[in-house]
């Protein structure tokens, strides 16, 4: 069928799904304390969500992300795994990947590695316990560790996301970085963005721009401009140190929107274009609407013809602008 391309000629071959708005972190950048979820019943079955993935797979998507809220958590979400690893098999999928807390990667690592997965991200901000259950107001530190250990002995390559908020846990970004690279994973640095219905001053006070973070660590390792991408939004150095490759995903502070390649799909079968717009299209009702995929397929190919350009994110002395509502937990992260 034919590549799926918006109006701006860029390819989409990346899609992120959420199969669950659920989380058991509740991380203050991320969701508010009170944070209700979803009744389960609003949710795509594993069926529904394999299919759905299965057609954006026809169409042209080569990378698939699972995420949540917090995927693992989602019950029985393996047997989404087992099943989308089908299309590893014949290679019309090149990677399928999970964005995961960690909190329970070590009872589910080695059934990821054999479902096909080769690599996975672990959001992680902080080695110290006390300020790790502080940031996610009830993670334990020593699970994820546990966890990402356990990635590591099925083979599953590990790179850590770290959001740097400033007068949080800037101060440690470097042995963040020393740590990983001695561990021998990746790590990527994400700007907190105006995402989710929380107090905008709270975001902005801690809004650090990755350029701060860069000069930062560059004056303890050397670092090196990489031309590689992981078909994500992240620019990647090389720091001589320790091998390891870091990332800079800089939303607001250098955008990144000329080259998105990438979808997202919530927990509810709603698929937004772009994570900095409100815009949304429901694929649920076509997706329950016919056993056959062609309304499904013209939803698709319809949401991807409004795909705009960019987002509007920044933080300036008036508040936050681009401020978009829904939560990371049911946008998917």
């Amino acid at each position: 069928m034919e590549q799926l391309t918006d109006p701006f000629a860029r390819a989409i071959t990346y899609l992120r799904v959420s199969v669950t708005d659920r989380c058991d972190f509740r991380c203050s950048y991320c969701m508010d304390e009170g944070t209700r979820f979803l009744p389960r019943a609003d949710l795509l079955s594993l069926e529904e969500l394999d299919r759905l993935c299965s057609v954006f797979i026809g169409l042209g998507v080569r990378k698939l992300r699972l995420t949540g809220g917090e995927p693992l958590l989602r019950r029985n979400v393996m047997s989404l795994f087992r099943g989308l690893s089908r299309h590893l098999e014949t290679g019309a999928l090149h990677e399928l990947t999970l964005t995961t807390n960690g909190s329970t990667l070590a009872a589910h690592a080695a059934d990821l590695a054999a479902c096909g997965v080769r690599r996975v991200n672990v959001s992680l901000d902080s080695l110290r316990a006390d300020r790790f259950r502080a940031i996610t107001r009830r993670g334990d530190l020593g699970a994820v560790l546990a966890g990402i250990a356990a990635a590591r002995t099925a083979g599953l390559r590990v790179k850590i996301n770290t959001v740097a908020l400033r007068g949080v846990n800037e101060d440690e970004l470097i042995d963040l970085a020393r740590w990983a690279g001695a561990e021998g994973h990746d790590l990527s640095f994400i700007e907190v963005m105006p995402v989710g219905e929380m107090p905008m001053q709270d975001r902005a006070a801690t809004f650090l721009s990755l350029a701060e973070v860069r000069a930062r660590l560059a004056d303890h390792l050397t670092l090196t401009d990489l031309p590689e991408t992981t078909g994500g939004p992240a620019r990647y150095v090389r720091a001589a140190e320790t091998g390891q490759r870091i990332g800079f995903i800089t939303p607001l502070s250098h955008g990144f929107c000329e080259a998105c390649n990438r979808v997202r799909i919530s927990a509810t079968g709603t698929l937004f274009p772009c994570l900095g717009q409100e815009g949304g299209t429901d694929l649920r009702a076509p997706l329950r609407g016919s056993e056959g995929d062609a309304a499904l397929t013209r939803a698709i190919r319809a949401a991807i013809g409004r795909k705009p350009r960019g987002h509007d994110f920044g933080y300036g002395a008036g508040g936050a602008t681009g401020q978009v509502g829904r939560g990371m937990n049911r946008t998917g992260g």
